[in-house]
């Protein structure tokens, strides 16, 4: 089984929704969960910076990763939107077949 965690942060709850919604839709995500709000702490073009952000927690497949980045990347209001990609160890059978069935 291929199901990784894709976990980025959004600006607010609204584009982690429409974002995580379009995933959905578009097939490049099963799930998404959408945190609460969280503080950010960071350095940006020599500055350190803090901010308030709306981290999301997709799953998808391995082979689905890069596409669901790219598209993430394409719709998020960032210049440069931190999204990584987790691997999974064990999860049940039957929810790795559903993610995979939900992506494909």
């Amino acid at each position: 089984m291929s199901v990784v965690t894709v976990y980025a942060v959004f600006a607010d709850p609204a584009e982690a929704q429409r974002i995580g919604m379009a995933m959905v839709e578009e097939k490049l995500a099963a799930c998404v969960n959408i945190l609460g709000p969280c503080r950010s702490i960071y350095r940006w073009e020599g500055a350190i910076e803090t901010a308030t952000e709306t981290p999301a927690l997709f799953k998808t497949t391995l082979d689905r990763a890069d596409a669901l980045i790219a598209r993430i990347t394409e719709l998020h209001s960032y210049e440069l939107p931190a999204i990584v990609v987790w691997p999974i160890e064990r999860l049940p059978v039957a929810y790795g077949d559903w993610v995979e069935e939900s992506v494909r």
